[in-house]
């Protein structure tokens, strides 16, 4: 018979399924459902949830840091400075970094002279090629949805040696490629103007997923290239190959979060605090259904402040199975030798 764990996981697995079955037929709708309704309420969810186990953070007060480095990030987006704008790529990299310390580094000083170092590194880190597409698009969506997401499923599973997380754990990947092994053809059935105006800025983020994969090359978004990437992106094969999976990443993350209340019981927050969290969000998805872009824009601030919030997470979890594999190997090791 399966124990807790064990169920949460068959049904994730389930959920997984779900998930690439309806981003496979409907993946432009799925996303922008995904996004509006069950994204809101996850990262209002998990930021109660990180307060409660202290961000993960040596420091009491770390998480006011990488909030301010979100505040800076917002201001570019909403062009309140075009230093702000041209400096995104930076803030995210300087939230990237000051995490970790903030993951497992206690002393201030240690902690504030390692923030330091990272401002004077961005000097030679942003020389990198992929800086800007590394931190600036990858990071905060598709690496914060799918590889953080299943850093974090392999973690419990090597912890709780749950061999249908480890099913989980491979499956996800799986799923994932699926769509560029096997691509095939798809049709918008929304208004294709909707589908457009709502997915606003992800379209870089196709745009840079369709020159990874070596499936085309498109340019950057300008005046003379824009229609051509738009047609790349919404009406192609190739667009629709990238947008199942995009999908099927968020689609997942969102409802594996959801999945493990039982598990991590992120819903065992103060009453009023949980009124609250059913308050913003009910006025979230009523904006996106007035209009997408204008819930795009009001939500900016609060999804990429829990994105880099769970960064010590994120470095907690990598540690996590960093150890949980060498204690495994290590008994084993030892065993074979008795």
């Amino acid at each position: 018979m399966l124990d807790k764990v064990e169920r949460v996981d068959m049904f994730n697995i389930g959920l997984m399924l779900v998930s690439f079955a309806l981003a496979y037929i409907l993946p432009f709708e799925l996303f922008l459902f995904a996004y509006a309704v069950m994204g809101p309420l996850h990262y209002l969810t998990e930021m109660g949830w990180l307060k409660e186990k202290g961000f993960f953070t040596k420091g009491k007060y770390d998480y006011i840091v990488l909030s301010c480095i979100v505040v800076c990030i917002t201001l570019g987006f909403f062009n309140f400075n075009s230093w702000f704008k041209d400096a995104a790529s930076n803030f995210i990299y300087l939230g990237f970094a000051a995490a970790c310390f903030m993951a497992f580094i206690k002393d201030t000083t240690i902690k504030a002279i390692a923030l330091i170092f990272s401002v004077f590194s961005i000097l030679v880190v942003s020389r990198w090629d992929a800086y800007e597409t590394l931190f600036a698009i990858y990071l905060p969506t598709i690496i914060h949805v799918f590889v953080f997401t299943g850093i974090f499923m392999l973690f419990g599973a090597l912890k709780n040696k749950s061999k249908t997380g480890l099913i989980a754990v491979t499956l996800l990947p799986l799923l994932g490629s699926i769509f560029f092994l096997l691509p095939s053809k798809g049709n918008i059935l929304a208004s294709d103007d909707y589908i457009i105006n709502s997915y606003g800025g992800f379209a870089e983020l196709n745009r840079n997923i369709i020159n990874l994969s070596g499936l085309l090359e498109l340019k950057p978004f300008s005046a003379l290239t824009a229609e051509e990437n738009f047609n790349a992106i919404f009406r192609s094969d190739i667009g629709f190959t990238v947008m199942r999976f995009v999908a099927f990443a968020y689609t997942y993350h969102y409802l594996n979060w959801f999945s493990k209340t039982s598990v991590i019981k992120w819903h065992q927050v103060p009453k009023i605090q949980l009124w609250s969290v059913i308050g913003i969000w009910l006025c979230s998805v009523a904006l996106y259904l007035y209009d997408y872009s204008v819930g795009l824009k009001w939500l900016f601030l609060l999804s990429f402040l829990h994105v880099l919030l769970e960064f010590p997470l994120n470095f907690v979890s990598f540690s996590g199975v960093l150890k949980e594999t060498f204690a495994l190997f290590t008994q084993r090791t030892g065993a074979k030798h008795t």
